[in-house]
């Protein structure tokens, strides 16, 4: 069992930033790599990041490629999404998710990230 915590969401006008934040517990963190992904109101939820075990690989979608960095402290047991120019489609909830761990993977709850034009 894995057990992911997400903060660090909120209000941001259009060109601002924020950090995510996810800690995890439950298993060795540095055992797995770890993803981002995002919902928006009305849409599907999409890959946003993920970052390999180690941090030393990291994949972005596309769209905000430059924008945000995915990064991670093993000892700290986090994940992280710098988030930077902020865009009003970037409006979503924020999830953080495992890699498949003995078949399965996990999802935190989510936090809201808004951001206004």
């Amino acid at each position: 069992q894995v057990q992911l915590v997400e903060s660090g969401g909120g209000l941001v006008q259009a060109g601002g930033s924020l950090r995510l934040s996810c800690a995890a517990s439950g298993r060795t963190f540095s055992d797995y790599g770890m993803n981002w992904f995002r919902q928006a109101p009305g849409k599907e939820r999409e890959f946003v990041a993920a970052i390999s075990r180690s941090g030393g690989t990291t994949n972005y979608v596309d769209s905000v490629k430059g924008r945000f960095t995915i990064s991670r402290d093993n000892a700290k047991n986090t994940v992280y999404l710098q988030m930077n120019n902020l865009k009003p489609e970037d409006t979503a909830v924020y999830y953080c998710n495992t890699d498949h761990i003995d078949g399965m993977t996990y999802w935190g709850k989510g936090t809201l990230v808004t951001v206004s034009s």
